[in-house]
């Protein structure tokens, strides 16, 4: 194990991190201009890279290696001040990566960074879902004077494909307006249904493509506090991989986006579960096999 900075995930042999053949391309994007309460989302992406170098990169429910399939940290995205440049920035990288064949993963940052992937798969993609995990709704159509705010990304999100969203348990009465019921599964509602039914319900409201952004406080503080905008009741370890391991199974995932970790001192478990957490859903996309275990 290694306590060290460095610019890559991961501490893989050097011909699985070529950026020519490498399948996967991670973006970090550390950007922080718009959130409201607590900052430090912009030092989110560097701690999850540094927290890479000590995985296990064998997976023991798959029985795989998935950086075999080649990961490739792409040239930070940076020098931005608004929402909007971040947004057309990450649009173009996304985009090109796309152009390229690449399986691309945002680290954000705040949310709003994932807006312009948004716009980059909605554009490459038919028959598009995306799908949200996250403690607040998002749905603002405007805040602080920016459609483009974190508090906004999920409005955005609907301007350019259906979306669903798990975990929700804070949201403003403003909001309601631009929420489908039938589409919005609340952590409370989550909490008391049996055997993981919700993830099936969920993924019957998915499209054949799916776009997946994971808001890092969708996770209970008690496991994930080191986020600018923690809410108690969130969704446990467990819930959150069954889930991914279902749309990996049953629909074609097609990129996806971690956000919001605001690093803490002496809290190195929340760096290290986000950068498990992009491990794991890299192995359920590319690596799902036999020996991967329920839910089904």
């Amino acid at each position: 194990m290694l306590n060290k900075s460095t610019n890559v995930f991961g501490d893989f042999p050097s011909k699985y991190t070529d950026s020519q053949t490498a399948a996967i391309s991670i973006l970090p994007v550390p950007y922080d201009g718009s959130s409201t309460w607590i900052k430090g989302a912009d030092k989110g992406p560097q701690a999850i890279l540094d927290a890479s170098y000590n995985l296990e990169f064998y997976d023991i429910e798959t029985d795989s290696e998935v950086f075999r399939k080649g990961i490739f940290t792409e040239p930070t995205i940076k020098g931005f001040d608004m929402p909007e440049q971040v947004t057309e920035a990450v649009r173009q990288r996304t985009t090109a990566l796309l152009d390229k064949d690449k399986f691309p993963v945002i680290l954000g940052g705040e949310h709003s960074v994932s807006i312009g992937a948004f716009e980059a798969m909605a554009d490459r993609y038919d028959n598009l879902t995306i799908l949200q995990l996250d403690a607040h709704a998002d749905l603002r159509d405007e805040y602080n004077g920016s459609r483009y705010n974190h508090a906004c990304v999920m409005a955005r999100a609907k301007e350019y494909a259906p979306i669903v969203q798990v975990g929700v348990r804070s949201m403003d009465v403003c909001e309601k307006k631009n929420m489908d019921a039938e589409r919005m599964f609340f952590a409370h509602d989550i909490y008391w249904r049996p055997d993981f039914e919700w993830v099936e319900r969920v993924i019957s409201l998915l499209t054949e493509n799916v776009y997946l952004t994971i808001d890092l406080d969708v996770f209970d503080p008690s496991i994930m506090p080191a986020t600018g905008t923690p809410e108690p009741g969130g969704l446990a370890w467990y819930d959150v991989i069954a889930l991914i391991k279902a749309v990996c199974k049953h629909t074609n995932l097609v990129g996806f986006d971690i956000v919001e970790l605001c690093p803490r001192e002496h809290l190195w478990s929340c760096d290290f579960l986000a950068a498990k957490l992009l491990h794991k859903t890299l192995t359920y996309k590319f690596c799902l096999g036999t020996r991967a275990s329920r839910p089904q």
